[in-house]
């Protein structure tokens, strides 16, 4: 008989208009690594915040029962007590703190005098870094370190708590494929320790590769617990109980007709870094754009591809920008980002909870705030009835599950603040869009309708720029691909030269060059 350390039965949670968990039923077995799936808006992430005590008990129906026992979590700290720790997809971490300082918060290191004991904090912490392959000082700011290893400190501050049952919402959106790689391996050494996992995430080939059964959820309801015993699984398999039907294709077909005029385009464009001027992000890129046509950006974290898409919008990254930047074969001096909007670029930041959108906003708000003046008078008065008209088209359009324009942005699931995101750029109406992770910690199902915004747009004779940590996407979707490490473009490639091996190979021996040059000097 199964040993079962998690069961859940009949959950169900309301919101106002919205059934998001209907009777879940879901079951965990001590020592195993278990995959929960779904589509944006299933409810993954609504059944870990009950399991977490997120949302408290009394304001859900149904049971958790943990290690045999009815457990009623009224907060985070009720169900850490007892040992079930979770890193939500939503970085909880505050920038202005050491990484120490984050991992111990509300659980501090003191002495025997009551007093901080700032020793041991700063070397539990870097021995609880060490177990998930985070290099960097325990006394570095947040803010001074990437997305991706933020996320690394989350799951290091979990670990650091006396954890039986980890749960990971999302945990590699933001990493690149070797700390993915590394942080899945490092579950599966969890698992010979006896630590129980569950994991969310929309990267099909992570549960195929770790989980040792996968349950489904669609539109809030539990449909099926598939056995994985071999971590083999075809994906296929997966996705047809997410979505509810075969998917035969994972990028939409289009026909490539991409122009020989160049609509964008830089020249040894130079970045250096915002607070330590002495770093150089971005060294002499140069780069082209053409119409209809749509460019990837592939890269390691850290190679300086995010740092460039910003400073291009308008100058909204880094210090002592030097180069030149042309829209459609004139040179642009872009000051802000809106000088950037006017001339007809938009960037789609990675980032869209902080930097994206305004999380307490409405859709509709959110959809216009990029062209304001598309819907305001002369004289700056806002036409609420054309926002809220545009915004229902652009709702309408990309299939975003809501059940008002006038829901806040921050009470959307993920895959459907993306939408939002993409409708306010594309509400813009753009003639070069760039777009960093479009479809970082997005479903297969939503990744497609993005996909198909992405060929319509430069069907129409535009351009996207796509960078994305995913090499498949990458060479799903592009006419091109551009390869970049450390601050400089190191391969470039036709659709129909890439592959994952060449734009490996051209990282790898870009870091032996620079190795080698190093040495010489």
């Amino acid at each position: 008989m199964a040993d079962i350390i998690l069961e859940m039965k009949n959950i169900v949670k309301e919101y106002p208009g919205v059934k998001a968990l209907n009777n879940v039923n879901f079951k965990v077995e001590r020592g195993e690594i278990h995959a929960l799936c779904g589509e944006n808006g299933a409810g993954k992430s609504t059944l870990m915040k009950v399991l977490s005590g997120t949302i408290p008990y009394g304001q859900y129906t149904g049971d958790v029962i943990y290690n045999g026992k009815a457990c009623q979590f009224h907060s985070i700290k009720d169900s850490e007590k007892i040992g079930i720790a979770v890193v939500h997809q939503e970085l909880a971490l505050i920038p202005e703190l050491t990484i120490a300082e984050n991992m111990f918060m509300g659980n501090e290191r003191r002495t025997k005098f009551g007093t901080l004991d700032w020793n041991r904090t700063y070397k539990e912490a870097q021995d609880a870094m060490a177990r998930v392959g985070l290099k960097e000082s325990s006394t570095v700011l947040i803010k001074d370190i990437g997305t991706g290893k933020q996320q690394l400190v989350e799951i290091a501050k979990a670990l650091s708590k006396d954890c039986k049952l980890l749960v990971l919402d999302e945990p590699t959106s933001s990493l690149n494929e070797e700390d993915t790689k590394m942080l899945l391996d490092m579950l599966l050494d969890f698992k010979k320790q006896g630590i129980t996992s569950i994991i969310i995430t929309h990267k099909l080939n992570e549960v195929a590769y770790c989980a040792d059964r996968i349950t489904i959820l669609r539109d809030g309801q539990s449909i099926e617990t598939i056995t994985n015993p071999d971590h083999n699984i075809d994906e296929n398999r997966i996705i047809r109980g997410m979505v509810g039907r075969e998917l035969t294709d994972r990028y939409p077909q289009r026909e490539h007709k991409v122009s020989d005029e160049i609509l964008f385009s830089c020249r040894d464009w130079t970045v250096y870094h915002p607070v330590y001027t002495e770093k150089c992000m971005d060294d002499h890129v140069s780069f082209d754009v053409h119409k209809g046509e749509i460019v990837g950006f592939s890269g390691l974290q850290g190679a300086g591809r995010t740092e460039l898409a910003m400073s291009l919008f308008g100058r909204s990254y880094g210090s002592h920008i030097s180069g030149q930047e042309f829209i459609g074969g004139k040179e642009v001096h872009l000051k802000n980002e809106a000088e950037a909007i006017a001339h007809g670029l938009a960037y789609a930041t990675e980032d869209r909870k902080t930097n994206g959108l305004i999380l307490d906003e409405t859709i509709a708000r959110n959809t216009t705030l990029a062209r304001m003046d598309k819907i305001s008078s002369k004289r700056g008065i806002v036409n609420v009835q054309e926002e809220n008209r545009q915004a229902q088209v652009f709702c309408d359009a990309m299939h975003t599950k809501t059940p008002s324009i006038q829901q806040h942005a921050g009470n959307l699931s993920g895959g459907n603040q993306q939408k939002v995101l993409l409708a306010k750029w594309m509400f813009a109406e753009p003639d070069v869009l760039i777009l960093d992770e479009p479809t970082r910690g997005i479903d297969v199902g939503a990744k497609y309708e993005i996909y198909q915004i992405m060929n319509d747009m430069v069907a129409q004779g535009k351009a996207v720029i796509m960078i994305s940590s995913e090499l498949p996407e990458l060479l799903g979707m592009c006419d091109r691909i551009y390869v970049m490490n450390e601050g400089r473009i190191v391969g470039e490639f036709t659709a129909q030269e890439a592959t994952q091996e060449k734009i490996m190979s051209a990282i790898l021996s870009s870091d032996t060059q620079a190795q080698e040059k190093k040495e010489a000097v």
